[in-house]
């Protein structure tokens, strides 16, 4: 892509491409400058190289270099099988697919020892791979084994025919008891690798419906149930934060070592998911256990059993964008 500089008032050039180009991070930016893949007046650049009107930068983005994830003999719990689908409990600090800092040792690599082949469904870099939850949130991950149920349940989704209940812990107690956050998620302007609520018009929008179910006043923090309408990354994090009571033990959006309660891990849970099967179209509704790291909040406390059959398309769903391929954890 070409663009001339219509501002810019001396601004650095990486600077100014992070604001032009959202989708890329500020490193990605330095990484295209230092590789000669970012011409400025049809020469190399530097990052601090000072942005000036009429200048013309060029941006070349390079294909990213497929590589095909291969088996590992990793333990996995499974939820549910058959010849279509795999539904796993993915352990808090397990990665779901090989990216730039984990090329093995993901969920991929083990679901692909754990059922065989695979290639050709969601690419070699990501096979059978319908939607993705964080490195540290546990729970619920549906798998595709072939190409007709991964179109189903990525067209599922994107269409918001699945239902999703997460369990979190929260800093703080909410004022009420339960409500619902309707805002729009975008980027963060400045710190790449976070969400955050941004103006209507901008960003996406991403509804969380939430319900107390304790408050721990020992280490002032509560248990959460919270059901989703869309799948924005980090969308709970973002819209607990949003209400004032980030997630307990958040290395991105909170400070753990501030926190009293200290669980050693994200206390966000992928609690239950529900589908159509790809086949028969029958409802399939599975549930992961509950961490041992949530057991001081559920001492004595009957959980609610969700409603996990299809959700009814309203008229407030239907104009909203598809669904992410990142899921809210």
């Amino acid at each position: 892509m070409e663009m001339e500089v219509q501002g810019g008032g001396g601004m650095r050039l990486d600077q100014y491409l992070a604001g032009q180009l959202p989708e890329l991070s500020r490193a990605r930016i330095q990484a295209l400058l230092k590789s000669g893949d970012i011409l400025v007046n049809g020469c190399t650049a530097k990052p601090k190289t000072p942005v000036e009107p009429g200048m013309r930068i060029q941006v070349s983005i390079p294909e990213p270099a497929a590589a095909e994830a291969l088996p590992q003999d990793i333990p996995i719990s499974v939820l549910y099988e058959d010849g279509d689908v795999i539904v796993i409990d993915k352990e808090s600090g397990m990665v779901v697919h090989p990216a730039a800092g984990n090329p093995d040792g993901t969920l991929v690599n083990a679901v692909l020892f754990h059922c065989g082949d695979l290639s050709g469904i969601g690419g070699v870099e990501r096979p059978g791979i319908v939607h993705r939850l964080d490195k540290d949130t546990s729970g619920c991950i549906v798998v595709a084994k072939n190409d007709a149920a991964h179109l189903s349940l990525t067209t599922q989704f994107a269409r918001r025919i699945t239902s999703k209940v997460y369990l979190a812990v929260v800093q703080g107690r909410p004022r009420e008891d339960e409500g619902t956050v309707f805002t729009n998620i975008g980027r963060h302007p400045v710190n790449r690798m976070k969400m955050c609520v941004v103006n209507p018009g901008s960003g996406k929008p991403a509804i969380t419906d939430w319900r107390v179910l304790r408050y721990d006043p020992s280490t002032d923090s509560s248990l959460v149930m919270c059901t989703l309408h869309t799948g924005r990354t980090h969308q709970i994090r973002v819209h607990m934060l949003h209400l004032g009571h980030p997630l307990v033990g958040d290395p991105i959006y909170a400070h753990p070592q501030r926190q009293k309660a200290k669980p050693g891990r994200l206390m966000l849970h992928a609690w239950q998911l529900a589908f159509n099967h790809p086949q028969t179209g029958s409802r399939i509704a599975v549930a992961a256990p509950i961490p041992p790291e949530y057991q001081p909040w559920l001492i004595g406390l009957e959980l609610p059993q969700p409603d996990m059959a299809a959700p009814a398309c309203t008229a407030d769903f239907q104009d909203l964008p598809d669904e992410d391929e990142d899921d809210a954890g």
